[in-house]
């Protein structure tokens, strides 16, 4: 059965075009894509986000628990710090990339909306004692992100709270338009941002006075179209996409997110491996020389030899050029490294970059 976030109706009444997305209706876009990008790119916008999954892992072990299941060492994170992780099979494939809260006796563990099922069984596979316990929150709780460069200046208008006190990757708990609840200064787009998690029975209360307070800066609800092509454009990952059981950490540029001197976590032998016995492949950043759009699955070639395949790609509303990411031979990931996308039966001149594409966000 096909979900509904606690929203839905706003959307249908707003005339969003609403497609099947990780089992749930989702609005794809409300306009355009290339408008909604630029609006967050430009000012801000809102997103709903209430179809990923949040689990809490609870209990005298929790520390211990999400050490052990996680790539990146969890020590550091204060009380109300949030940490992007990677969660790893024993053999190095990626269960899933997500943000681990951290809420002082408690971690709260926010996964992709495709993954919350598999997510849940596999922590619950790992527990071995009582002393942790863990909570599916996913259906209970709304998550609205509001994203650009006037984000702060929307949630002035919602609370009292000292945003500017708010680091980056930092949550707290206050007032939001008159209801307590969590909120983060995170996002996936390279803009500042905001991410709410409130309980789903306000939904509309919150959605109405959020889009009231952006309504000064232009601000508009955007689709997952606009959320793609900006994460793409910061070569954040996509799990489904650029991620899966079938890559690692490291070949997928994700080895900042794995710390090997770390006591044992699950995949830790299996990754060390790997780095000792080199990458065979890697995820490349790269930019068309010509108009065209590299797709999903299209081959990567050089000197016409296929040496990869492409694992997202776009018509970049900011540089007004194909842009994309694919896994490519180790030897060809150079930056700088010209390489060709086939499209269509025609190669595509194309060059390897540094990340990120657009380089002018406030968060990146």
């Amino acid at each position: 059965m096909i979900r509904k976030t606690p929203f839905f109706d706003i959307h249908e009444k707003l005339g969003a075009k609403i497609v099947e997305f990780a089992g749930y209706y989702m609005p794809i876009q409300y306009r355009s894509i290339t408008e909604e990008h630029r609006r967050i790119r430009k000012s801000v916008g809102i997103f709903d986000l209430s179809h990923m999954g949040e689990i809490m892992v609870g209990g005298e072990g929790a520390w211990q628990f999400v050490q052990q299941a996680v790539t990146n060492d969890i020590t550091p994170l204060g009380i109300g710090q949030v940490l992007y992780t990677c969660m790893c099979y024993p053999d190095g494939g990626i269960v899933d990339d997500l943000l681990v809260y951290n809420l002082g006796d408690e971690y709260l563990l926010v996964v992709n909306a495709s993954n919350i099922e598999k997510d849940f069984d596999h922590l619950k596979s790992l527990r071995k004692s009582d002393d942790v316990t863990l909570t599916d929150l996913s259906e209970a709780t709304a998550l609205l992100a509001i994203q650009g460069p006037d984000a702060e200046k929307v949630m002035a208008k919602l609370t009292d709270y000292d945003l500017p006190s708010i680091k980056y990757y930092w949550s707290a708990v206050g007032e939001i338009a008159g209801i307590e609840m969590m909120f983060s200064r995170t996002g996936y787009t390279g803009e500042d941002g905001f991410e709410l998690y409130f309980p789903a029975e306000n939904a509309k209360t919150i959605w109405d006075a959020v889009m009231r307070a952006s309504a000064e800066f232009d601000g508009e609800p955007v689709g997952l179209g606009a959320r793609d092509s900006l994460r793409l454009e910061m070569k954040y990952a996509l799990y489904g996409s650029d991620i899966d059981q079938t890559t690692n950490p490291l070949e997928a540029g994700l080895g900042w997110t794995v710390k090997l001197d770390k006591p044992d976590f699950v995949g830790k032998k299996a990754l060390m491996d790997i780095k000792e016995i080199g990458l065979k492949r890697k995820l490349v950043a790269f930019e068309l020389a010509e108009r065209g759009i590299p797709r999903p699955h299209y081959p990567i070639m050089s000197g016409g030899v296929k040496i990869g395949e492409v694992t997202s790609g776009i018509f970049s509303p900011m540089l007004e050029k194909g842009i994309g990411t694919g896994y490519a031979a180790a030897e060809s990931s150079g930056i700088g490294t010209k390489i060709e996308i086939e499209i269509r039966g025609k190669l595509i001149p194309a060059t390897v970059i540094k990340p990120p594409f657009y380089k002018s966000g406030t968060r990146r």
